[in-house]
């Protein structure tokens, strides 16, 4: 079966995240901790030549770290659809400018299946 980008249910928690139902019958869901460090706008990737300047709200604290700081979870304060084929999303931090489009989405699956594909495809 081959991917596809064509969502047919966008389920959005703005605490938790997003889930999304593809057309293939695929299930894809990302929390707002990987979709905010995953931002793809021109910042937080370097795309006009500056140093990438990505988040990271995904990556625990070293283990065994004495003094372990508080990491405020990100929260989408707004989520909207751009066309139709992408949203963008208002996150607590006050970041917005990144477009997540459905085939971008798509890439970046963090389920198992699309995880080991990508490894694979790597070797």
């Amino acid at each position: 079966m081959t991917k596809t980008t064509d969502p047919l249910h966008i389920a959005v928690s703005k605490s938790r995240g997003v889930t999304i139902d593809w057309a293939d019958g695929h299930r894809s869901e990302y929390s707002c901790a990987l979709l905010r460090d995953a931002c793809p706008c021109a910042t937080c990737t370097g795309a006009h030549g500056t140093e990438p300047q990505p988040s990271d709200y995904s990556s625990p604290q070293p283990a065994g770290h004495p003094f372990p700081m508080y990491k405020p979870k990100p929260v989408m304060r707004n989520i909207e659809e751009v066309g139709r084929y992408a949203f963008r999303i208002d996150w607590s931090d006050g970041h917005n400018s990144g477009i997540y489009s459905y085939e971008y989405l798509r890439q970046i699956c963090p389920c198992a299946e699309c995880e080991a594909a990508r490894k694979e495809n790597r070797l």
